[in-house]
């Protein structure tokens, strides 16, 4: 029979999808058996993790492109996603009565190092392993205490830039608030039109549940970073990295050459090819990656208005603000 109907000759058959389907089965399960293993054999040892990194820094400052691009260096290990939940569920916000995600020396505790070393063990199968999430720039001194050896990446990312995707963060709900649908509080931010509280909480939150949606942004700016650079001080140097996002943007492979460097990782000819495409797929932009973006762009008007309250702390990050 002569049909002009286009033939599928790719498309799989029920056979194909049943093999493809099974292999992931047996994927999963090894990998749920491979875990096991390992927490097995952590119970036996009890190591602790060595020397793990912390990429820590204010919400869309670019820390998610760093996070990516140390997972990928060969001496380190990673889950490769963010782990918000892991350690939100070591101290629930509801045991703090939902005050902030900040946590301090007071809270480390030998059961946390445990858990930790063993979770991270388990999924990765070695003890040095980089991580990040939105909440850990409030909890450098808890993570230092839990792992004094720990080595700490600071991601600072210019105000105006940083509050212009924190802004537009705010209006993706579905993705940034996924944690707050149970907060005791009416959030009504921006006369209604945000109703879910995005990416973390700092002490003093509930003062802004009414608020415009830049004097949120610029708290959240302030705050986190204010915090990063009053637990630096106990930090030791050597154990200490910054980045600016702005080196980044202009020049990758430096960027990240100066930073592996500061970190005591080698900066192989395998990374620096990496590095060299590393922009080209862009993690969690919102629109192309550019230097002071945020003058052309509609929230100027917003974050022109607040950037005097971000200025002080902005002075400390090495940013003038005009």
């Amino acid at each position: 029979m002569v049909t002009d109907k286009p033939v599928a000759r790719n498309a799989p058959g029920r056979g194909t999808l049943f093999v493809g389907n099974a292999v992931k089965t047996l994927d999963y399960h090894g990998r749920r058996v491979m875990r096991a293993t390992r927490s097995a054999w952590w119970s036996l040892r009890q190591p602790r993790l060595e020397r793990p990194v912390f990429v820590v820094g204010c919400s869309r400052a670019g820390t998610t492109v760093v996070y990516k691009t140390f997972s990928a260096h060969p001496q380190l290990s990673s889950l490769n996603r963010e782990t918000h939940d892991f350690w939100a569920d070591l101290h629930p916000l509801q045991s703090k009565g939902y005050a902030t995600h900040a946590l301090g020396p007071a809270d480390a505790s030998d059961r946390d190092r445990e858990i930790v070393s063993r979770y991270f063990y388990a999924h990765t199968g070695t003890l040095r392993i980089v991580d990040k999430n939105n909440q850990n720039g409030l909890c450098v001194a808890y993570l230092h205490a839990l792992f004094p050896d720990a080595h700490f990446v600071y991601v600072k990312r210019s105000p105006g830039d940083n509050l212009h995707s924190l802004i537009e963060g705010w209006g993706k709900a579905d993705e940034f608030a996924t944690w707050s649908n149970d907060l005791p509080a009416k959030v009504n931010v921006d006369g209604g039109r945000y109703t879910r509280w995005c990416f973390f909480l700092a002490e003093g939150w509930r003062d802004y549940l009414d608020a415009s949606i830049e004097e949120v942004c610029a708290f959240q700016y302030a705050t986190i970073n204010r915090a990063i650079i009053d637990a630096r001080g106990a930090i030791p140097t050597a154990q200490w990295t910054e980045i600016l996002y702005e080196d980044l943007v202009r020049d990758p492979v430096e960027g990240f050459r100066k930073a592996f460097v500061s970190a005591g990782l080698r900066f192989t000819s395998e990374m620096e090819r990496y590095c060299g495409h590393v922009l080209e797929t862009p993690f969690n932009a919102f629109s192309q990656i550019a230097v002071d973006k945020w003058k052309s762009q509609r929230n100027r008007a917003r974050i022109e208005r607040v950037l005097p309250a971000v200025a002080e702390v902005a002075r400390q990050m090495g940013y003038e603000v005009e």
